[in-house]
């Protein structure tokens, strides 16, 4: 009998199952799958090495595996010896891990302004995040994916959570609402009232966007929301309607129905307003379990009938009216509002341009909503134009493409149509260009002094981008692969309640790759200004040749992978707020300070011009024209507005957006005194009483944020500097 000597000493009999149980999920790790005939030549080069009655060092026995999986496949013997001698790692990393605990005690976290690093829950998830995240880079990168990233040409977005969950949603809540629910092992009745409509919307948010990471958004609430004020209006029509004819007064019937319907629509605005403003409360002041206040978002707008109407009035209303003292009242962040725009129902002189004149007011006062194009250019408006299906942005920005009911990525026949609520995003990887872009520089130029020019600049640094969506690409399809053995039970509302689409599962079941293919990943874009500048010496407002044929080249990528893999990739202009001051610090690591390019603390975001570019909205609307239509897996187009409360401009200027077919917000930064309480615009000091005592929101990204609440900031001090140099966004 063969012994194996543990590390420990133990002596263990030898066991072939050991040995391929290894070798399987060493090649699992580099997307092969060995053959049976593959798994027997590596045990029987091991048996043949072996002596019969001998005693193995665990380590010998790694180093024969290694032997025999090199004549089997170098790439899995690589994968294998990086599991192996784990110990250093592991204390490495516990170390890490140890000084962000050290870190959030006594400096705080303001790598993300939605989530306060002084509340305990807050600070809990951050130190869990922050082992998950080592974990992944150790145990799920590839050595060369986790080179490549701690360089900082690829950045995984929420590396502590992609294993856990999902990224972003369009849960469907009409779907989980209708016949009941189950959640926390208890059987929830479909309401029957508004109010209660409300509550349960509330719970649901809570528990099913604690279970994922990114924003959780219900598209078209006011249709969502409308039976529920149906049921109420009715209840109390008839409940008032007794009452009166119980009370032998000598109304007529009319006056009776007059009166019984005058009290139920009251009654039911009332409904409303408490609501909302239970909502409000509800998401900015009860943290989730995963340690920040749920990102939700709701759309609205294109609704009718009466109490589609008085749902979106009566949201906006709450959120223009703020919430707090008497007296001290301010806007709150969530959940962001999103007003769906149609031109032939919101445009001059049609039917609901009272609701959007109403949307604008709200946006002038509370910087929400912002507006979705839904008859405009591009392609939301081609799909509304067509289909009649709106496409709401899960979170801040990230888009949905079209899954088709019967065909999937393609419409089966002339009657196939898309479907969006019930769906989510896998997560997203962004490149960083300006990296790739001097890296390239630098090979071109290394070509010239040794006489080769064989390549331009533009070849090396379309080569070397492949390469780096080439690694994106596989974190993606791994993802997927490890994904879909996930239970359902890890997130019952979205699996088990059909909070998403195919999720009526039994907990116990995996969620399966099937499950998956109506979801998207995304490609982020990210300081496609600076790479410009480093390109030609031109920012984006002089030239965007080469940013727009960046996006070219990686919109055809996106096309040949999805069709290639299967899988419905996205490009996405990404949000940065930790990331853009990152990027400028691997920059610099790696090739130095670069003029134009991070002589500042930060890069500009996606496809956006430089925030302190002296351009006007107009032009900067038609400069990110052509660059935000390639990104649609999220995009946003935002402006500064340097007009105080001059509703006629804004109204001039989103009406311009939407025909342009953008995802368009407006930026006032919002101050408020919290010794007086006055309200007003862009001023370090109360202009009443002088007080620098002020809570500031402002537009983060495609999201708001504070930036000063009663003195301190949750905004990392890069994001304060673009704060600072603010002019055109």
């Amino acid at each position: 009998m063969i012994k194996v000597i543990k590390k420990s000493g133990v002596y263990e009999d030898f066991n072939e199952k050991k040995i391929i149980s290894a070798i399987r999920k060493s090649a699992e790790r580099v997307m092969i799958t060995l053959t049976p005939e593959q798994e027997e030549q590596v045990c029987n080069f091991v048996r043949s090495t072996l002596t019969d009655n001998s005693n193995v060092q665990v380590s010998t026995m790694h180093n024969i595996v290694e032997t025999a999986l090199d004549k089997v496949n170098p790439h899995v013997a690589k994968s294998y010896r990086e599991y192996r001698d784990n110990k250093a790692s592991f204390a490495n990393m516990l170390d890490k891990v140890y000084k962000k605990k050290l870190g959030l005690n006594f400096i705080g976290d303001r790598s993300n302004a939605n989530a306060d690093s002084a509340i305990i829950t807050t600070q809990r998830a951050i130190v869990y995040n922050e082992l998950n995240s080592e974990l992944y880079k150790k145990f799920f990168l590839t050595n060369e994916e986790e080179k490549v990233m701690s360089e900082g040409y690829i950045y995984i977005h929420d590396r502590g959570s992609r294993l856990d969950s999902f990224n972003c949603c369009l849960a469907n809540v009409k779907e989980i609402l209708h016949g009941g629910f189950e959640m926390g092992n208890l059987h929830y009745n479909e309401p029957k009232t508004l109010d209660v409509a409300f509550d349960l919307i509330g719970d649901i948010i809570m528990n099913m966007a604690s279970c994922q990471y990114g924003g959780f958004t219900i598209s078209e609430i006011d249709k969502v929301l409308c039976p529920y004020a149906e049921l109420s209006y009715e209840k109390y029509y008839t409940d008032y309607e007794n009452i009166l004819k119980d009370a032998n007064t000598t109304l007529t019937d009319f006056e009776i129905k007059s009166k019984s319907e005058e009290f139920a629509i009251t009654k039911v605005k009332r409904e409303f307003e408490q609501g909302w403003q239970g909502l409000e409360m509800k998401l900015n002041s009860v943290g989730s379990s995963r340690g920040d206040y749920p990102f939700t978002a709701v759309s609205f707008g294109l609704g009718k009938s009466k109490f589609e109407t008085m749902c979106s009035s009566i949201a906006m209303k709450v959120r223009a009216g703020g919430q707090g003292e008497k007296g001290f009242k301010h806007p709150v962040l969530f959940p962001k509002l999103s007003f769906l725009y149609d031109e032939n129902v919101h445009g001059e002189g049609k039917e609901l341009e009272w609701l959007f004149l109403e949307a604008i007011d709200c946006s002038s006062k509370a910087m929400y909503p912002d507006y979705i194009s839904c008859t405009g250019d591009g392609y939301c408006g081609d799909i509304y134009r067509k289909y009649g299906k709106t496409i709401s942005r899960m979170g801040c920005r990230a888009t949905l493409a079209p899954w088709f009911v019967k065909g999937g990525f393609e419409p089966a026949d002339e009657n196939d149509e898309p479907v969006f609520e019930g769906r989510m995003n896998m997560g997203a990887i962004s490149l960083h260009f300006p990296m790739i872009m001097q890296k390239a520089k630098n090979i071109y130029q290394e070509n010239i002094n040794r006489g080769n020019n064989s390549k331009t600049l533009d070849d090396i640094f379309f080569d070397e981008l492949s390469y780096y969506c080439e690694l994106i690409r596989n974190i993606h399809k791994r993802t997927y692969e490890y994904f879909s053995h996930k239970k359902a039970g890890t997130n019952p509302l979205a699996f088990c309640q059909g909070g998403l689409i195919g999720g009526h599962m039994n907990p116990e079941e995996e969620i399966g790759r099937e499950f998956l293919k109506p979801m998207t990943a995304s490609f982020g874009i990210t300081a496609l200004n600076e790479t410009q500048f480093l390109y030609n010496g031109k920012s984006l407002v002089e030239d965007q040749s080469f940013a727009i044929k960046i996006l070219q080249f990686m919109d055809e990528y996106k096309k040949k992978s999805t069709s290639e893999d299967k899988i419905l990739y996205a490009l996405y202009g990404t949000p940065a707020e930790s990331l853009c001051g990152l990027q400028v610090e691997q920059f610099r690591k790696m090739f130095g300070e670069v003029k134009g390019v991070t002589d500042k603390p930060y890069t500009s975001n996606s496809f956006h011009c430089a925030v302190y570019e002296d351009i006007t909205p107009i032009q900067k609307q038609d400069i990110e024209y052509k660059m935000y239509h390639y990104c649609n897996g999220g995009a946003i187009q935002y402006c500064r507005y340097p007009i105080e409360y001059n509703k006629d401009a804004i109204i001039t200027l989103v009406r311009r957006a939407m025909k342009m077919g953008f995802y368009e917000g407006v930026n006032l930064q919002l101050d408020y005194c919290e010794e007086c309480g006055a309200q007003f615009i862009d001023s370090d000091n109360c202009p009443q009483c002088n007080s620098e005592n002020i809570t500031r929101i402002e537009r983060m990204n495609g999201y708001l944020g504070y930036s000063r609440v009663n003195g301190r900031s949750m905004y990392a001090d890069h994001k304060l500097a673009e704060f600072k140099d603010r002019v055109s966004m």
